[in-house]
């Protein structure tokens, strides 16, 4: 059977994600950074260098079972993400003088009036009201939505002004002031390709007097759809729009209408009136208006969204898009060692309600790495990033993310391919007791301080040793992305926005 999921619940999830982040069920979101191990080095007579792609090309990750527990083994810290760094976003789009921009219409989508097989489409193409380029965000940081575009004429008058009423720029366009961006909006949540919305819970002063001012089912624009002919010329005002409003409780709109050359030439709104769900004008109401032998004239009357234009620019908008913000600072002083600045980062994961042991984790930042007391300094030589690690006795294999020569703490991952964590048996063997370490490519030996069961630069270790701060494979992994290498080091900030969709 035919059937739709509608945009009202795309919205609908949305906002159940968004207000998850500061309800009171314990509900706990992390963003993991890992994988500094490059892409496409996968196994000692492994062949598929494509399986995970490269360093430039990184393939998508799959959604499988088995990629839950993937995602855990290379993870190397995790941040959490507080309600202050979450934000409904849309798409941006600057105001570019020269642009056609489309109109908004409340039908997008539906069959033109009298056919069976045409849709009513956006001048740019779209066939849905979010597909449509009916906003901008002006340069002066305020939004507007596009309620006229002078008959598909390109924009050359960029719209300005936060105030109640309608805005006529001098190129033809109509525009409604929705919200301006703050600062805080802007640094946090502001990026190429979206721009946050400002919901009612937070609006400005400006966004307020809109918000109070919106007119549930006033009528501000209709749209000539058939000219007509054969009119008598003049212009007609006090022409009533027919409709639903006095039964939804609203009283009635009208406007005038101008005819030239035969035809209808221009339609004025000028009482908007109020409770319209559907509107008609027809052509004998024209006719009966002075317009003596008119016919085939067709108007379009747009109605606007629930409350009025401006009422809610979360639901007028199409607010399905969540951005969370997260900044990496260093090496996070607070919590010293969760993050290592020495190595590189190409997996991004977003974590929900992680636990250690079986307690939830609600700590600002958190370490995924293992991590080995050595005794005294390494010979010959230090360990390296990246390089493999084995251990004697145990057979145990890990790949080096950090080793700090301050501290003589080795940190390390054990993932599931051969000399990064499989030995040659295929088994994944903890490290453990007083055997040695050996780094394979500088030769660096350690041995491991099994009498050190304390806190060493905030790692706690027990008998020489130190697991991650989240237990592997807790918890949801609610998103996975391969990306090229970055780079991280002490003195450095890396922005991470991540943009989910409903």
């Amino acid at each position: 059977m035919p059937a739709i999921i509608t945009n009202k619940f795309r919205i609908n999830n949305a906002e159940q994600f968004q207000e998850s982040f500061s309800e009171t069920n314990n509900t706990v979101y992390y963003l993991g950074i890992g994988r500094p191990q490059p892409f496409g080095t996968l196994a000692r007579g492994d062949s598929r260098t494509d399986y995970e792609g490269t360093d430039s090309n990184p393939t998508t990750p799959g959604d499988t079972v088995v990629r839950e527990f993937y995602t855990y083994d290379d993870l190397l810290a995790a941040k959490r993400i507080q309600a202050s760094d979450v934000s409904f976003v849309i798409p941006r789009r600057n105001w570019t003088s020269g642009t056609v921009y489309d109109i908004y219409r409340h039908d997008y989508g539906e069959f033109v009036t009298g056919s069976t097989s045409t849709r009513v489409t956006s001048n740019s193409g779209a066939t849905t009201l979010y597909d449509s380029t009916f906003y901008v965000l002006a340069s002066n940081n305020s939004v507007y939505k596009c309620l006229d575009n002078n008959s598909n004429a390109a924009s050359t008058d960029e719209p300005t002004g936060t105030g109640t009423s309608v805005i006529s720029t001098t190129d033809g366009y109509k525009w409604k002031f929705m919200y301006t961006l703050s600062s805080d909006q802007r640094t946090n949540f502001l990026s190429t390709d979206f721009m946050p919305i400002t919901t009612n819970a937070n609006a400005d002063t400006a966004q307020n007097n809109v918000i109070s001012a919106a007119v549930n089912g006033a009528i501000d624009v209709i749209k000539i759809k058939s000219a007509g002919s054969g009119g008598n010329n003049g212009t007609y005002t006090g022409i009533d729009i027919r409709g639903d409003y006095a039964i939804n409780g609203g009283t009635r709109a009208q406007c005038s209408v101008t005819v030239a050359g035969g035809q209808v030439t221009n339609v004025t709104v000028t009482t908007a009136g109020s409770g319209y769900t559907f509107a008609t004008l027809s052509n004998t109401q024209l006719v009966a208006a002075g317009a003596t032998g008119l016919s085939g004239a067709e108007l379009d009357i747009i109605i606007p969204p629930k409350g009025g234009h401006g009422a809610n620019a979360f639901e007028e908008l199409g607010g399905f898009f969540v951005m969370l913000n997260t900044s990496l600072e260093g090496t996070e002083s607070s919590n010293t060692g969760d993050f290592s600045a020495v190595n590189d980062f190409r997996k991004i994961a977003l974590l929900r309600d992680p636990t250690k042991s079986s307690a939830a984790v609600t700590s600002n930042t958190a370490r995924l790495t293992k991590a080995i007391k050595i005794a005294s300094s390494p010979t010959p030589g230090t360990f390296t990033v990246d390089e493999e690690i084995n251990q004697t006795l145990t057979g145990a294999v890990g790949k080096v993310v950090e080793w700090d020569s301050t501290n003589n703490i080795l940190y390390y991952i054990q993932t599931r391919h051969n000399d990064a964590g499989i030995n040659t048996n295929g088994d994944l063997i903890q490290f453990s007791g007083a055997n040695v370490v050996t780094g394979q490519s500088s030769g660096a030996t350690g041995t491991p301080d099994t009498a050190v069961s304390s806190t060493v630069n905030n790692v706690l270790f027990a008998s020489g040793y130190a697991l991650p701060e989240i237990d592997h494979d807790t918890g949801d992994i609610l998103y996975v992305e391969n990306r090229t290498p970055l780079q991280r080091a002490s003195d450095q900030t890396e922005n991470i926005k991540l943009i989910i969709e409903f």
